[in-house]
């Protein structure tokens, strides 16, 4: 991976993120406007409904975070034993949280732990570390791929 790529993909991750966020506020929006807007014949979208359809997105984002950090777990061997330690916690982390937002049928059914942004912010801080790495000290297989000897014809 060059440093552009890993550029682009931070950006990609950065950008799925705000996209997921972005369309749970327009559920939010469209709810809101139900609500305010409810008239006799138009069955109002209930908390309930808008909480599921929460949980359902928060199931996806998890889903998609967890899958990205199996992703760069494999893709790091070879570096520094500490670096690939935080990610395999980041991964265990998200698949706690995937794991609880699976089993949730309300937000009260999660543990205010799970919710907990510090543990949130902690993968963020090692996903930068690792970037900030991998920005300095770019493997050389990563460059030019595995190396094999060539084959000399008799």
């Amino acid at each position: 991976l060059s440093l552009t790529q890993i550029e682009m993909f931070k950006q990609g991750l950065v950008q799925k993120l705000q996209e997921r966020w972005e369309k749970l506020h327009q559920m939010w929006l469209d709810w809101s406007r139900k609500s305010s807007n409810e008239s006799g014949d138009e069955i109002p979208t209930e908390p309930e409904e808008l909480e599921l359809l929460a949980l359902l997105m928060a199931r996806s984002i998890t889903q998609q975070l967890q899958i990205t950090c199996c992703k760069i777990v494999s893709a790091i061997q070879g570096l520094p034993s500490s670096l690939q330690d935080k990610v395999k916690q980041s991964l265990r982390t998200m698949e706690e949280l995937h794991a609880s937002f699976l089993v949730a049928n309300s937000f009260q059914d999660l543990a205010s732990s799970v919710l907990s942004q510090r543990k949130l912010a902690v993968i963020r801080e090692y996903m930068e570390e690792l970037l900030d790495y991998l920005k300095n000290n770019i493997p050389l297989s990563w460059l030019v791929g595995p190396f094999s000897p060539r084959e000399e014809e008799e």
